[in-house]
């Protein structure tokens, strides 16, 4: 019986006991990962509830947060709550706590330096999917649907959802909502100038199909074996609340034109947009950053929602979120989880007003925006700030530099678009310098690759350091071969003549400030002036996707192997994604315009289109997936499409001790986009 079928029979076991979604009685051993008492679930740290059951011969009583009455009267709109077994699914997902059933209650304290700059690992904490990785970050298990199943060829994929899951405001969440989510959403020219290009597949639209309202069912016109893998790692959810944002679609509400005109809006791409749109990442500004004034007249602050925790308060000083009240998760005690009634984010531009935070007891949980040169502090103040310091691996991540291949100036887009220029510029870079000033020696020199190496069996230990020596003749040796001869005053000239000077403009979310420095200083010594400027993540966001940027830098996004063999955007232009823009916007205009915009990419670069294509198409870890990511991988190289640092750095994270149940991050890799695989639901605060 395959584990996919096995885990569907459970579930439809489940339905046959819904009467114990309302059990007052709870005889069931309260197991922790920690002790799990001789019970062995289907997938790890998790039951289904039938399967609970069923293994400890017991009947499961559920049990409410004592507070939940007065946290569902701060979420505007939300109606009067009715008993607990009306909220839960009748099959709830039963998970095993790490190290004891915790109590509720508390507020989880988090800092960033703004909305949209380091959110990220705070978002992970309420975070939901279709699916989720374990903590093993190896094996896909069930979280918002309890079941899937794939056909021979890898063309069709149906989920089965929970029966009678509801969103936040307690209407009834189903397949519908998923379908409306494509086909409404994804699909609509309304909400999306175009399509956006990872839910095409070979340039062609999915179907969706709800086949009944507990059952889903995608079709692809091509295969797409790894595709899962998008389910469990993606912010991107695929389910959005038809009853509420379809209110403002004519398709969905004969009203809808006047609704709209009676609120404002003059279309429904506006309307619905107002709480979806410009992402569907649930840290983006919500409306009551947008224009609170609509938010009485709307009846709500934010659309509904599946995850653990609901946006209430959002200014320009943080937000706050509170528990859900219809969230589909029990411990192994039947207590609702979250078990954490509330999340207080509050922001700080200036770093050492986050790292103060930190050391003074004012935060719970960290690790975006903490950088290796802080780790000294944390863990020198460790004892006496009551915090666990850690430090997580993280093998692909690495700051990179890369150079606007598609430049609006004709002078610097032919000088980057000789790759000789960024070799030269890898190689006037000195690694073990930058490894031992920014990066206390953890790290070793690397390229920024697609994928992370320690992934996948196809990348070599040559590809891994090709060009990162440090080399400054060689490197001059390569700008004077181009022709940009060198200045009396040190700056080389620019083939019409102008000093060559570069402006990097950075924000610090994407790497230390340190590293840019010297960077700066080891381009001036081959002659190339690069003046600095720190930004905002938004501003610096806005300009690289605008194609303003001379240089982009950011965390590099190379991913693991299976993300990387479904969802390849890493590979191909403009390498990168609204977060982190990647130096081949231009390139991408060009292709998605049939070449009638934006710069006409290389030969080998166009290539990178089709080679994407095939990967999604064939099974990870074939001599023919390897094959095609080796490819890629030297295109990559031969391009020096983005320039690396040092890799292998592990990654700092902070939390106080008062958090418990957090279990030390210690996964062969690991990215703060990935909290929700360590299951911050059966968090706890206790003295």
């Amino acid at each position: 019986m395959t584990r996919s079928l096995k885990i569907s029979l459970l579930g439809s076991a489940s339905a046959l006991l819904l009467g114990a979604t309302a059990a007052v009685a709870n005889d069931c051993p309260a197991v922790t990962a920690a002790d799990m008492g001789g019970l062995t679930p289907a997938f790890p740290q998790q039951f289904e509830l039938a399967e609970f059951q069923q293994a400890a011969n017991c009947t499961l009583g559920f049990s409410e947060n004592p507070q939940i009455t007065d946290l569902n009267a701060r979420i505007q709109g939300n109606p009067d709550l009715p008993p607990l077994a009306e909220r839960l699914p009748a099959e709830p997902l039963v998970v095993a706590p790490y190290n004891a059933i915790g109590t509720h209650g508390g507020t989880l304290k988090g800092t960033s330096r703004a909305t949209e700059a380091g959110t990220s690992d705070l978002l992970s904490v309420r975070h939901v999917n279709l699916v989720r990785y374990s903590d093993d970050l190896q094996t896909i298990v069930p979280n918002i649907a309890r079941a899937w199943e794939w056909n021979d060829d890898f063309t069709e994929l149906t989920f089965r959802l929970r029966e009678g899951h509801k969103w936040s405001d307690g209407e009834a969440f189903t397949a519908d909502d998923i379908v409306f989510w494509y086909e409404d959403l994804i699909l609509n020219p309304e909400i999306y100038e175009s399509t956006p290009g990872r839910w095409l597949f070979s340039g062609e639209p999915a179907t969706v199909e709800a086949v009944d309202a507990a059952t889903v069912k995608f079709g692809f016109p091509v295969p797409v074996p790894g595709l899962l893998n998008r389910f469990a790692v993606d912010y991107g959810q695929p389910f959005q609340p038809k009853h509420f944002l379809g209110q403002f679609m004519d398709k969905h509400n004969p009203d809808a034109a006047a609704r709209r005109a009676e609120l404002g809006f003059e279309s429904e791409g506006e309307a619905v947009n107002f709480f979806y749109g410009p992402s569907d990442w649930t840290d983006i500004p919500t409306p009551m950053l947008r224009d609170a004034s609509k938010l009485d007249a709307i009846g709500r602050a934010t659309r509904p929602t599946l995850e653990s925790h609901i946006v209430i308060d959002d200014n320009s000083q943080g937000r706050r979120l509170v528990a859900n009240p219809y969230f589909h998760m029990v411990d192994t005690a039947g207590n609702q989880l979250p078990y954490i009634n509330e999340i207080a984010e509050t922001y700080a531009p200036e770093r050492e007003v986050n790292m103060l935070r930190m050391l003074d007891g004012q935060v719970h949980w960290k690790q975006q925006s903490v950088f290796l040169d802080d780790f000294p502090v944390l863990k020198e103040n460790e004892e006496s700030s009551n915090i666990t310091v850690g430090l997580a691996p993280a093998p692909g991540s690495m700051t990179y530099y890369a150079f606007n291949r598609g430049h609006s100036n004709p002078v610097l887009r032919e000088v980057f678009g000789d790759a000789r220029f960024s070799v030269a510029m890898s190689l006037a870079m000195d690694r073990d310098e930058m490894n031992e000033t920014v990066f206390l020696g953890q790290g070793r020199p690397a390229n920024a690759l697609p994928v992370e190496p320690v992934t996948v069996g196809f990348v070599t230990e040559e590809q891994i350091t090709r060009n990162t020596q440090y080399d400054v003749d060689r490197a001059n040796a390569l700008l004077d071969e181009m022709g940009l001869e060198m200045g009396s005053d040190g700056v080389r000239l620019l083939p019409d003549g102008r000093p060559f000077v570069l402006r990097l403009t950075y924000a610090s979310q994407g790497g230390p400030v340190q590293l840019h420095e010297l960077v700066r200083d080891y381009w001036a010594e081959v002659g190339v002036r690069v003046d600095l400027r720190e930004v905002s993540s938004d501003e610096y966001r806005a300009a690289a996707n605008a194609n303003e940027a001379d240089i982009l830098t950011w965390k590099n996004d190379g991913v693991s192997a299976p993300a990387f063999s479904q969802d390849p955007r890493s590979a191909f232009p403009p390498f990168g994604d609204f977060f982190n823009p990647g130096p081949g916007i231009a390139w991408d205009e060009w292709k998605t315009s049939g070449g009638e915009a934006g710069v006409e990419p290389p030969e080998d670069v166009k290539k990178l289109w089709d080679l994407a294509q095939e990967l999604t198409q064939i099974p990870l870890g074939t001599p023919e997936s390897d094959a095609i990511g080796s490819e890629i991988v030297e295109i990559h190289l031969d391009q020096m499409i983005r320039i690396g640092t040092v890799g292998d750095i592990p990654e700092p994270y902070m939390h106080h001790n008062s958090l418990k149940n957090v279990e030390a991050l210690t996964a062969k890799t690991y990215d703060y986009y990935w909290t929700y695989p360590y299951r911050p639901q059966q968090w706890f605060i206790a003295d």
